[in-house]
């Protein structure tokens, strides 16, 4: 049977919102910690890995049977976008460089393979 698409569209959202809201919330940890001084690849890895970790984790918790991976690639990528407009909320501006559509697609694959390792999880529980 097929879900509906409010529970859809909850399910993504909830996720996407919640990696995006980690993401930011990491980021200014990190910001606050390392002030000065840290290398601007070291900036952009911490970045990747943050907005993956949250496109891997959110998705695995909000993320139920049905189209699983879709689903968490939607929400994956959803986060990544959500986090490129918050932040140029906060920060006054967009700063796109020519590796975000891979940035898309890392969040898209993490966020896909969370949801559907998410759904494993619980139906082995």
């Amino acid at each position: 049977m097929g879900q509906s698409v409010k529970t859809v569209m909850k399910e993504t959202a909830l996720a996407a919102v919640s990696a995006a809201a980690f993401y930011l919330f990491a980021a200014a940890i990190f910001a606050a910690v390392m002030k000065h001084g840290v290398p601007h690849a070291a900036v952009i890895a911490v970045n990747w890995s943050l907005k993956g970790l949250g496109a891997l984790i959110f998705p695995l918790l909000f993320v139920h049977k049905g189209h699983a991976f879709f689903k968490g690639a939607a929400a994956g990528a959803l986060s990544c976008v959500l986090a490129l407009f918050l932040f140029a909320a906060i920060g006054g501006g967009f700063y796109l460089t020519a590796l975000y559509p891979a940035e898309l697609l890392f969040t898209a694959c993490l966020g896909g393979l969370g949801a559907v390792l998410g759904v494993k999880l619980r139906k082995e529980l």
